[in-house]
């Protein structure tokens, strides 16, 4: 939401000025030098990138035009369900998680948030297959640890690609820029007045590619780094999670070692979080 607000606030603030100056709006509208500048930079984020990186990319660019579904109620749905976890295994035993983990859906144990989230829900399910095998607490740890740090470096890839194109508008707005300084040079033995439109329309392209990049794209690539840290963020509260069922550290125990893992921003209050653990009791 704040990105729309954000490109709203960017268009009015620059075409307002350019109009408040004594500018005519039609003076911007130039398709061809947009077509330079779009086309070139789409074919050159096709050709420096896998085919994965750019559906990703995509994604989590067209993302972030949401807000972000890591807020307080998500965490809190996250801890309720370790604790609801923590309980069973504390009361019926570790191997009475087996069925949880072959189908996470049908059981009452994760709340609809968690469940959807297929990454975190198959993050999660995949390691308490590793704790039904008797896995060693600390392997267990150090298996999760590089897990989260292959999929942080998974997550980069696509917002160096979007940075990448930031990078490159500028690049490309002067060549269409060049490009219509070309045609203006073909054309010098045409009026002034048709002449100056020439140069206004190869100026334009210099003034969308740096548009574009610093006002649209890049914006994009820093909410996807941001988005990218939220997630890793959520990871690391779910392996405090699994570590303390894995020890058998009791359901106050293990909510509070995951809330203290949980930014401040979205982080549950104590009183809050012991209120909700009442409520599911009763």
């Amino acid at each position: 939401m704040f990105v729309i607000i954000g490109y709203v606030i960017i268009l009015g603030c620059v075409l307002g000025g350019f109009l408040m100056a004594g500018g005519h709006i039609g003076v911007l509208i130039q398709p061809v030098e947009l077509l330079i500048i779009a086309g070139a930079a789409f074919g050159s984020f096709l050709a420096s990138n896998s085919l994965n990186t750019v559906k990703a990319a995509v994604s989590g660019g067209t993302g972030t035009l949401k807000g972000s579904k890591y807020t307080k109620d998500y965490y809190l749905e996250l801890l309720m369900s370790f604790n609801a976890l923590s309980q069973k295994a504390r009361k019926e035993g570790l191997l009475s998680l087996e069925k949880v983990v072959d189908d996470p859906e049908g059981s009452s144990i994760f709340g609809e948030k968690i469940v959807h989230d297929h990454h975190l829900m198959e993050f999660i399910s995949d390691k308490l297959r590793l704790v039904l095998t008797g896995v060693d607490v600390n392997q267990l740890e150090d298996i999760m640890d590089a897990e989260i740090e292959v999929h942080h470096e998974e997550g980069h890839a696509p917002i160096k690609a979007v940075q990448r194109l930031g990078d490159g508008m500028p690049a490309f707005g002067i060549v269409a820029a060049v490009m219509g300084v070309v045609h203006t040079m073909e054309s010098v033995g045409i009026p002034p007045a048709e002449l100056g439109k020439l140069i206004a329309a190869a100026l334009v392209g210099t003034f969308l590619g740096i548009l574009i990049s610093y006002g649209f794209v890049g914006p994009v690539a820093a909410v996807m780094e941001d988005r990218l840290e939220e997630e890793s963020n959520a990871y690391k509260c779910a392996q405090k999670g699994l570590l303390n069922v894995a020890k058998g550290t009791s359901p106050a125990m293990t909510v509070e070692f995951m809330r203290t893992a949980i930014p401040h921003n979205t982080r549950p209050g104590f009183i809050e979080l012991e209120e909700q653990l009442k409520a599911a009791k009763g």
